[in-house]
């Protein structure tokens, strides 16, 4: 980014400096790497590594890869730290990581109605 400074904007002297990208750019950026990511495996000298499956692209330098797939966070695993999503409330209509098309995992879902009556501590004020 650069700001002019000078009279009546005349940008005699140019300031500037370095700024982050927008960070919804950079988030996009970064799901994209993720969602086009490489499983790979080491190699047997350990020093690089290839393509998990014969017929795989090969990673490029840019590429993210992994070696391991994720574990199902769906299901209790408590060796990966995962409590699963059984039993948990999600919001029915959301299309979120909260909504419950994806925290149900496909497994369907119960709905429940909720009536709470509360005291609001109303007043009625004659104008």
């Amino acid at each position: 980014e650069c700001k002019c400074h000078g009279v009546s904007g005349s940008c005699t002297l140019r300031t500037c400096w370095r700024a982050l990208s927008d960070f919804r750019r950079t988030g996009d950026y970064l799901r994209r790497r993720y969602d086009g990511a490489v499983q790979v495996t080491a190699t047997q000298d350990g020093a690089n590594f290839t393509a998990a499956r014969q017929g795989y692209r090969r990673a490029t330098r840019t590429d993210l890869v992994y070696f391991d797939n994720s574990p199902d966070y769906c299901v209790l695993d408590k060796a990966a730290g995962s409590l699963g999503t059984a039993g948990r409330v999600c919001s029915k209509t959301s299309k979120g990581t909260d909504g419950c098309e994806i925290m149900c995992c496909g497994r369907g879902y119960d709905t429940t109605r909720v009536t709470r009556v509360t005291q609001c501590e109303c007043k009625f004020h004659w104008c």
